[in-house]
């Protein structure tokens, strides 16, 4: 008997098509840490691109896809470095493995001031836009597993007794949100919550 046929792969998208969606992305995401999303219209990132409104409703549905479609580019990024941090600190010992990987998800690089201040922004005006506000949220969701699957692969040790990954990584990210809120400025008192909150954290997960 001759095994089923196989299912046709997806279509890739064309190249020229991949190229127009990163110029976009490119040119939004300057423009969106620069002079904020809001202050930003599509026809902003259009023109800074290159590109005609129709080039955009190509790629994406909205300003609202664009900036989700920016903020899951930087989240697998961080997972991808916390991955490699992980794997760095294999051989240290749980209690210092635990600090600096939880450092490493609190500390604010000055380059990611600016993703925070507008991930605010965005949030807050999702808070005051119908429907908006669940698609940050499951933005939340789809995030949060991400890091579970993190954790449980490959930091054990920050899940801690009687919590599952998922959860553990739900109160990590609150708490660097909120962190990360209050440290955005920098500055001395930056540096003190910074050091209190890792001290404090890694002791209950290391």
């Amino acid at each position: 008997m001759n095994p089923p046929p196989a299912e046709p792969a997806a279509p890739r998208p064309p190249r020229r098509r991949v190229h127009t969606r990163a110029r976009l992305l490119a040119a939004a995401s300057e423009l969106f840490l620069t002079v904020g999303f809001a202050r930003t219209s599509i026809e902003d990132v259009c023109a800074a691109a290159g590109y005609t409104r129709g080039a955009f409703y190509s790629n994406f549905g909205s300003k609202e896809d664009l900036l989700l479609a920016l903020f899951d580019d930087q989240a697998a990024s961080r997972m991808a470095e916390l991955e490699a941090l992980a794997a760095a600190c294999e051989a240290l010992g749980p209690q210092e493995r635990a600090r600096r990987l939880v450092e490493a998800l609190l500390r604010v690089d000055p380059a990611e001031t600016g993703w925070i201040l507008l991930f605010l922004e965005f949030r807050l005006v999702a808070a005051r836009t119908e429907g908006l506000a669940e698609r940050v949220a499951a933005h939340d969701r789809t995030v949060s597993q991400a890091l579970a699957d993190v954790l449980a692969r490959a930091l054990p040790e920050l899940v801690p007794p009687g919590a599952t990954a998922r959860q553990a990584a739900a109160v990590i990210l609150a708490a660097r949100e909120g962190l990360l809120a209050r440290t955005a400025a920098g500055g001395a008192v930056a540096e003190d919550l910074l050091d209190a909150t890792t001290a404090v954290l890694s002791g209950l997960l290391g």
